[in-house]
């Protein structure tokens, strides 16, 4: 495998092992106390190291060894989080102790002042990559909610973000994850210890990462992750994180953002 000098000599022969956990198209690479994260060199990759960089001692972030472009690929080596993913079979198997690491990984994300956050993720924003998106062929269609398209559904992305502007809703501007799935929270116990997969992070309503907490809490319980070895876990009540937010669940809000992420 090709690698820039700068990181093949950081590394220097280490044993790794790949890690496919999440649905990144990114190739993952898990040395001893280190993480290769090669993908392709576009805004995503370029924003990811960004938000690495303007996060670094605000809250518990990997902290970056090298990041290089190189063959239209990024490179980005980085320390290994502590402690264990909120998927683990650890936390699913102890509802009030997830809920309890994802509240506090939300609540310290909505703590950091976001006046001079080098990335806007706003819908005004979030809605013209949408489009984008939609123009270009890049809405995966093979990895929707079951309902979002056909008889009970939109009859195309188009259709569907014809809606999210018509519905669009007041925003509760915060630092946002962007993609905040368990895969992406680490923690010890009941505290975050790091977060990964910050691409889309940056200014944007708090209820986009509740929504996506929210759906990949359900997606994990329910066993659809694991191919073979997927393992279905039992007892979650969904008003759990809200007790630990100390909030009423928006569910408006949380279909509109659940929505919106099926165009990304």
């Amino acid at each position: 495998m090709f690698l820039p000098e700068t990181i093949r000599k950081l590394i220097a022969g280490e044993a790794f092992k790949t890690d496919d956990t999440g649905m990144s198209e990114a190739n993952v690479f898990i040395f001893g106390n280190k993480v290769l994260k090669v993908q392709e060199n576009n805004e995503e990759a370029a924003n990811e190291y960004r938000m690495l960089q303007y996060l670094q001692g605000k809250v518990p972030m990997p902290r970056i060894y090298a990041y290089e472009i190189a063959d239209k690929k990024s490179y980005l080596l980085m320390s290994k989080c502590e402690g264990k993913m909120a998927c683990s079979h650890e936390y699913m198997e102890n509802p009030f102790s997830l809920c309890k690491l994802l509240a506090d990984a939300l609540k310290r994300l909505w703590s950091i002042n976001i006046s001079d956050c080098p990335s806007d993720q706003r819908l005004s924003n979030k809605l013209l990559q949408a489009e984008y998106n939609i123009k270009n062929g890049y809405v995966d269609l093979d990895h929707v909610e079951p309902d979002t398209f056909g008889e009970n559904g939109f009859r195309d992305p188009s259709q569907l973000l014809e809606w999210l502007y018509e519905n669009r809703p007041e925003e509760e501007l915060v630092m946002s994850h962007g993609d905040f799935c368990l895969p992406n929270i680490f923690g010890i116990h009941d505290k975050v210890t790091g977060y990964i997969d910050l691409g889309k992070a940056g200014i944007a309503d708090k209820w986009c990462d509740i929504a996506l907490c929210c759906r990949s809490i359900l997606h994990n319980y329910s066993g659809k992750y694991g191919g073979n070895e997927a393992y279905a876990y039992t007892d979650y009540d969904e008003s759990l994180l809200f007790q630990e937010l100390g909030i009423a669940p928006n569910w408006e809000k949380i279909r509109y953002y659940i929505l919106l992420d099926e165009l990304f």
